[in-house]
């Protein structure tokens, strides 16, 4: 029986580099400007409705991601032609980006689906995940589905990063302990 590597809480975020419909290649888990922590959300594809339902929804959280201090990214396995042809679906102004590997998935730790016919889409895809990393480049969250029915509830992600980052509520990394 094989079995997936799953990050572990608290490790060191892994060097993955990714790149924008601008051309620039992003570290994800690098957060941008003022912020210090970044919330980097694993989407499947442009085949996906729920996913792009879910970016939508993303943004209308925006603001509660910038008030808790936490920059926000998206990437999928697409292919940059494949990410321009869903622009047209999508009201984000967050970076988005493209062209995950499998190899980096597996990195991640992420689900990876075969797609069901050619009409879906032609290569592998991650299933969802998210992952929010700390000022110290750790991985303080990590939420991971093998479907797109299992999303973090975007309304309780952000109140409860904003809470965690409240440095009065010294509240550590959870879900950390070896066995």
């Amino acid at each position: 029986m094989a079995y997936s590597q799953k990050l572990k809480a608290g490790a060191t975020f892994p060097n993955i580099q990714v790149a924008t419909l601008d051309g620039q290649l992003v570290t994800l888990g690098q957060a941008a400007g003022d912020t210090k922590w970044q919330a980097v959300f694993v989407y499947r594809g442009k085949h996906c409705p729920l996913c792009t339902k879910y970016l939508n929804e993303i943004e209308t959280y925006r603001q509660s991601f910038v008030d808790a201090g936490v920059d926000i990214i998206a990437v999928s396995a697409d292919s940059k032609e494949q990410l321009e042809q869903q622009l047209s679906s999508l009201t984000i102004s967050f970076p988005i980006a493209y062209g995950l590997s499998e190899q980096q998935m597996k990195t991640l730790g992420l689900y990876i689906s075969h797609p069901r016919s050619d009409q879906e889409t032609d290569h592998n895809f991650a299933e969802p995940g998210l992952f929010v990393v700390n000022e110290e480049g750790k991985l303080h969250v990590v939420d991971i589905s093998n479907n797109p029915f299992v999303r973090p509830e975007l309304g309780s992600l952000t109140r409860g990063l904003a809470w965690i980052k409240d440095p009065e509520n010294n509240y550590p990394i959870r879900g950390a302990l070896d066995y």
